[in-house]
């Protein structure tokens, strides 16, 4: 799996559960955790400040990461 399907597949995720609940947070399947690239996929955004990480795997868009990424995803559908 290449970093960018991850980050896609994560920021889709985390977009839709931002616009249900802003303050709700999204856990990471194990799975996907297990993955050195889906962390460092976390890590980078995290980073950014897209992403605020609440324990490893339990993770939020920030509203600069919503912000940022909605517009992105919203070209890629």
């Amino acid at each position: 799996m290449h970093p960018e399907s991850i980050q896609d597949e994560l920021l889709a995720a985390l977009t839709t559960q931002y616009e249900r609940d802003p303050e709700q947070f999204l856990t990471v399947p194990k799975s996907t955790l297990d993955s050195s690239l889906a962390r460092g996929v976390i890590a980078e955004l995290r980073n950014a400040g897209d992403v605020e990480e609440q324990v490893r795997g339990v993770v939020r868009l920030t509203s600069r990461g919503y912000k940022t990424h909605r517009d992105k995803l919203l070209v890629h559908a």
